[in-house]
């Protein structure tokens, strides 16, 4: 991916951080503090690079410059807002009123202005993977006879275990996530395939058919994944 970097080390169980900064010297420094056994970090270093990282990573938490050479960081807030929940910590100079309130009504989760103190930035990151934990739904999930346990990857209907490929898995968790929320073809395309499949809504609606094939009584009836005509799908809560 060009523009951006991430770390080689075996992070695989860490919670993921995003940089988003054009200064090597604070991306060097934000490098030095939490690339270390406590984090994985991936770096970027324009707004282009940080959306694509974001929709590829996946990450846990954003630190996000504002005064980016390509895009205003405002507007990555609300373009990343526009599929994502993911807490999104501003770093930058700008330290006027205004600008904190605009980045914070876009959707970001905290702001710190730059030069900030390692240890503040430490316990504004654990604070805000804290929320994300807590707003995380519950372990098991069930909708009628539709049962999803998130610790075990463990899906049945009936008390009979489906089978799903992790792509399908990785949609119906998305879908319980957000159950009773419609969810835009292209929130589910980023999240799920990433920024550059946003063109191609065929591959989501095959994913779709083949999971309503495998949790629908009736499939051509579904009762559980709702197509929205022309917005998206909604994954219903039955009793």
């Amino acid at each position: 991916m060009r523009g951006a970097m991430t770390s080689e080390r075996n992070t695989e169980n860490l919670p993921r951080i995003l940089v988003v900064d054009d200064e090597l010297a604070i991306r060097r420094f934000l490098h030095t503090v939490l690339s270390s056994d406590e984090f994985s970090l991936n770096e970027a270093e324009n707004g282009h690079a940080g959306l694509a990282a974001a929709a590829a990573v996946r990450p846990d938490v954003i630190l996000l410059d504002l005064g980016l050479p390509d895009l205003d960081g405002i507007e990555i807030i609300k373009r990343v807002r526009e599929w994502s929940p993911v807490p999104i910590i501003v770093l930058s100079v700008r330290d006027r009123e205004n600008d904190k309130v605009a980045a914070l009504d876009a959707g970001a989760d905290d702001y710190l202005t730059k030069p900030f103190g390692v240890g503040e930035l430490m316990a504004r990151i654990r604070a805000a993977l804290r929320r994300s934990l807590q707003q995380a739904p519950e372990p098991v999930f069930t909708s009628g006879d539709l049962v999803m346990d998130l610790t075990l990857r463990r899906v049945t209907v009936n008390d009979e275990e489906i089978q799903l490929t992790p792509t399908e898995y990785d949609i119906l968790r998305l879908l319980v996530a957000h159950a009773g929320k419609v969810l835009t073809h292209g929130q589910i395309l980023r999240q799920i395939w990433g920024i550059a499949y946003l063109e191609q809504p065929h591959v989501l609606r095959v994913n779709i058919s083949n999971l309503r094939r495998k949790i629908e009584a009736d499939p051509s009836r579904p009762r559980h994944i709702v197509t929205e005509p022309g917005v998206g799908y909604r994954l219903k809560t039955l009793p």
